[in-house]
């Protein structure tokens, strides 16, 4: 039996059912929690943080698509003046 990080709820996990970089969640505030340590069982709040990071990296690969297709155009642009 664990605490929840985030609302001090009971969670009741079992050291031996869950690994170290497990994600669980709280039953009673539904954070989602990351198993760090597992003898005994520590958990830490997983931030909403993260999630809008991961979300900002998708959005900056996207962006560095595009710029690759307009690149070609401009160097079609060169080629013709010449």
């Amino acid at each position: 039996m664990t605490k929840c990080p985030e609302c001090d709820a009971d969670i009741d996990l079992d050291e031996d059912e869950v690994e170290e970089g497990e994600i669980v969640s709280c039953g009673e505030c539904d954070a989602e929690l990351e198993v760090t340590q597992i003898h005994p069982v520590h958990l830490i709040v997983l931030s909403e943080d993260e999630d809008e990071d991961d979300e900002d990296e998708e959005e900056d690969d996207d962006d560095e698509e595009e710029t690759a297709d307009e690149e070609p155009g401009i160097e079609d642009e060169d080629e013709e003046s010449e």
